[in-house]
């Protein structure tokens, strides 16, 4: 067992290491979600599985609170509406899930977050590509297989790996590190 232990620990450590190379991307990312807020806007935010549960706890860091008390920040994660998902899921397909609320809830100026640890979740392109067109900004958080969201998003943090959970974890100290640069902006 702590052979295991050390091995995921190990692993853990050495996907970290490459995320000074998203620098630039997670503080342009943050600008893009600042922006947003300061203009009234709002930030939407969306994935499959383990990714629908960080979408979640990312909105709940920015209409609570993440570090510091603030203002509570417009985020809805499109992944807690049992009704929304199933109906949206059983009249037009799962593959359309998140575009048909990006379409309903989504205006200009926006901010869209889609996470696909493979980067080629049908309905999070959908999503991405409709919330483009509808002149939001995107943000891909994704794996190293990312050509994809990379074409698509304004910007695209793509992480150094092929193994789910550790992209995962990457995500999530990203997602935290925005909200921390968030705070910052907001507090009064």
């Amino acid at each position: 067992m702590k052979n295991i232990i050390e091995n995921e620990f190990n692993d853990h450590i050495k996907t970290s290491s490459s995320l000074h190379n998203l620098t630039d991307a997670v503080e342009t990312s943050a600008q893009i979600c600042i922006n947003c807020l300061k203009n009234g806007g709002k930030i939407l935010i969306f994935g499959n599985g383990g990714s629908a549960a960080d979408a979640q706890h990312i909105a709940a860091e920015l209409v609570g609170r993440y570090k510091v008390d603030r203002i509570g920040l417009p985020a809805i994660a499109l992944t807690t509406d049992s009704s929304v998902l199933t109906s949206i899921a059983n009249d037009f397909g799962f593959s359309n899930i998140f575009d048909r609320q990006i379409e309903a809830l989504a205006n200009k100026g926006d901010v869209t977050i889609g996470i696909s640890t493979s980067g080629r979740s049908e309905n999070i392109i959908n999503a991405l590509k409709l919330a483009s067109k509808l002149k939001c900004k995107t943000i891909g958080l994704s794996g190293q297989d990312s050509e994809i969201l990379s074409k698509i998003c304004d910007v695209n943090l793509a992480i150094s790996s092929k193994n789910t959970p550790r992209i995962q974890e990457m995500h999530i100290i990203i997602g935290h590190t925005i909200c921390h640069l968030i705070d910052q902006a907001f507090i009064s």
